[in-house]
Protein backbone atom coordinates (compact mmCIF):
# COMPACT_ATOMS: atom_id res chain seq x y z
CA UNK A 1 0.00 0.00 0.00
CA UNK A 2 2.81 2.43 0.92
CA UNK A 3 4.69 1.65 -2.31
CA UNK A 4 1.62 2.56 -4.43
CA UNK A 5 1.33 5.93 -2.67
CA UNK A 6 5.03 6.70 -3.26
CA UNK A 7 4.67 5.77 -6.94
CA UNK A 8 1.59 7.98 -7.29
CA UNK A 9 3.47 10.92 -5.71
CA UNK A 10 6.45 10.33 -8.00
CA UNK A 11 4.22 10.31 -11.10
CA UNK A 12 2.40 13.47 -9.94
CA UNK A 13 5.71 15.25 -9.29
CA UNK A 14 7.07 14.21 -12.70
CA UNK A 15 3.85 15.38 -14.43
CA UNK A 16 4.00 18.78 -12.70
CA UNK A 17 7.66 19.16 -13.63
CA UNK A 18 6.88 18.31 -17.27
CA UNK A 19 4.02 20.84 -17.37
CA UNK A 20 6.28 23.51 -15.88
CA UNK A 21 9.05 22.80 -18.39
CA UNK A 22 6.70 22.56 -21.39
CA UNK A 23 4.51 25.56 -20.65
CA UNK A 24 5.99 28.65 -22.17
CA UNK A 25 4.40 32.00 -22.79
CA UNK A 26 3.50 32.81 -26.36
CA UNK A 27 4.43 36.43 -26.79
CA UNK A 28 3.94 39.16 -29.36
CA UNK A 29 6.66 39.02 -32.00
CA UNK A 30 7.35 35.27 -31.81
CA UNK A 31 7.68 33.48 -35.17
CA UNK A 32 6.67 29.84 -35.67
CA UNK A 33 7.90 27.74 -38.59
CA UNK A 34 6.83 24.14 -38.82
CA UNK A 35 4.89 21.37 -40.47
CA UNK A 36 1.25 20.76 -40.99
CA UNK A 37 -0.29 17.48 -39.89
CA UNK A 38 2.28 14.68 -40.12
CA UNK A 39 0.11 12.05 -38.41
CA UNK A 40 -2.30 11.51 -41.32
CA UNK A 41 0.28 10.57 -43.96
CA UNK A 42 1.34 7.06 -44.92
CA UNK A 43 5.09 6.51 -44.89
CA UNK A 44 5.03 6.04 -48.68
CA UNK A 45 3.10 9.28 -49.33
CA UNK A 46 5.13 11.97 -47.54
CA UNK A 47 4.36 15.51 -48.60
CA UNK A 48 5.62 18.87 -47.44
CA UNK A 49 3.17 21.29 -45.86
CA UNK A 50 5.19 24.22 -44.51
CA UNK A 51 3.46 26.38 -41.92
CA UNK A 52 4.42 29.81 -40.67
CA UNK A 53 2.85 31.79 -37.84
CA UNK A 54 3.40 35.08 -36.06
CA UNK A 55 2.47 36.22 -32.56
CA UNK A 56 0.39 39.34 -33.26
CA UNK A 57 -0.19 39.88 -29.55
CA UNK A 58 0.48 37.99 -26.36
CA UNK A 59 -1.23 34.57 -26.50
CA UNK A 60 -2.54 35.03 -30.08
CA UNK A 61 -0.77 33.58 -33.12
CA UNK A 62 -2.00 33.78 -36.72
CA UNK A 63 -0.49 31.90 -39.61
CA UNK A 64 -0.84 30.12 -42.90
CA UNK A 65 0.27 26.88 -44.51
CA UNK A 66 0.79 25.79 -48.09
CA UNK A 67 0.05 22.24 -49.19
CA UNK A 68 -0.39 20.19 -52.33
CA UNK A 69 -2.09 16.78 -52.27
CA UNK A 70 -0.20 15.54 -55.34
CA UNK A 71 1.49 16.85 -58.47
CA UNK A 72 -1.83 17.23 -60.32
CA UNK A 73 -3.58 19.23 -57.58
CA UNK A 74 -3.44 22.99 -57.16
CA UNK A 75 -1.56 24.53 -54.26
CA UNK A 76 -3.78 24.97 -51.24
CA UNK A 77 -3.34 27.99 -48.93
CA UNK A 78 -4.85 27.60 -45.45
CA UNK A 79 -5.11 30.26 -42.73
CA UNK A 80 -5.21 29.52 -39.03
CA UNK A 81 -5.17 31.17 -35.62
CA UNK A 82 -4.33 29.92 -32.16
CA UNK A 83 -5.24 31.45 -28.84
CA UNK A 84 -3.05 30.22 -25.98
CA UNK A 85 -4.29 29.86 -22.43
CA UNK A 86 -2.44 28.18 -19.54
CA UNK A 87 -0.26 26.11 -21.85
CA UNK A 88 -3.11 24.98 -24.13
CA UNK A 89 -4.52 26.56 -27.28
CA UNK A 90 -7.80 26.87 -29.14
CA UNK A 91 -7.41 26.48 -32.90
CA UNK A 92 -9.42 27.69 -35.89
CA UNK A 93 -8.50 27.19 -39.56
CA UNK A 94 -10.01 27.92 -42.96
CA UNK A 95 -9.25 26.64 -46.43
CA UNK A 96 -8.17 29.79 -48.26
CA UNK A 97 -10.34 32.79 -47.52
CA UNK A 98 -13.52 30.69 -47.52
CA UNK A 99 -15.23 29.74 -44.28
CA UNK A 100 -16.88 26.76 -46.02
CA UNK A 101 -14.09 24.43 -44.85
CA UNK A 102 -13.90 25.58 -41.24
CA UNK A 103 -11.91 23.53 -38.73
CA UNK A 104 -11.95 24.00 -34.95
CA UNK A 105 -9.69 22.35 -32.44
CA UNK A 106 -7.73 22.40 -29.22
CA UNK A 107 -4.23 21.29 -28.38
CA UNK A 108 -1.03 21.86 -26.48
CA UNK A 109 2.33 23.11 -27.66
CA UNK A 110 5.12 21.16 -25.98
CA UNK A 111 8.47 22.97 -26.01
CA UNK A 112 11.22 20.36 -26.31
CA UNK A 113 13.89 23.06 -26.20
CA UNK A 114 13.52 26.85 -26.01
CA UNK A 115 12.98 26.90 -29.77
CA UNK A 116 11.70 23.42 -30.78
CA UNK A 117 8.06 22.41 -30.33
CA UNK A 118 5.62 19.56 -30.92
CA UNK A 119 1.93 20.42 -31.10
CA UNK A 120 -0.65 17.63 -30.96
CA UNK A 121 -4.23 18.80 -31.36
CA UNK A 122 -7.75 17.47 -31.78
CA UNK A 123 -9.47 19.06 -34.80
CA UNK A 124 -13.11 18.93 -35.87
CA UNK A 125 -13.66 19.42 -39.62
CA UNK A 126 -17.11 20.90 -40.26
CA UNK A 127 -17.11 19.96 -43.96
CA UNK A 128 -16.13 16.32 -43.53
CA UNK A 129 -17.93 16.04 -40.16
CA UNK A 130 -14.89 14.26 -38.71
CA UNK A 131 -12.73 14.65 -35.63
CA UNK A 132 -9.02 13.90 -36.02
CA UNK A 133 -5.92 13.88 -33.88
CA UNK A 134 -3.18 15.83 -35.69
CA UNK A 135 0.49 16.27 -34.96
CA UNK A 136 2.89 18.98 -36.07
CA UNK A 137 6.35 20.13 -35.06
CA UNK A 138 8.55 23.11 -35.71
CA UNK A 139 10.74 25.94 -34.51
CA UNK A 140 9.92 29.08 -32.51
CA UNK A 141 12.01 32.22 -32.89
Amino acid sequence: MQRGKKMRNLILTAALALITICASAQTKGDWYVGTGDISNVAWTEWSVSPTVGYGVMDNLMIGCSVSQADSTADLDLDFHARYFWKGYFAYVATDGLSTDNLKLGAGKMFMIRDWVFVDPKVVYDYTAKTTNLTLGFGLKF
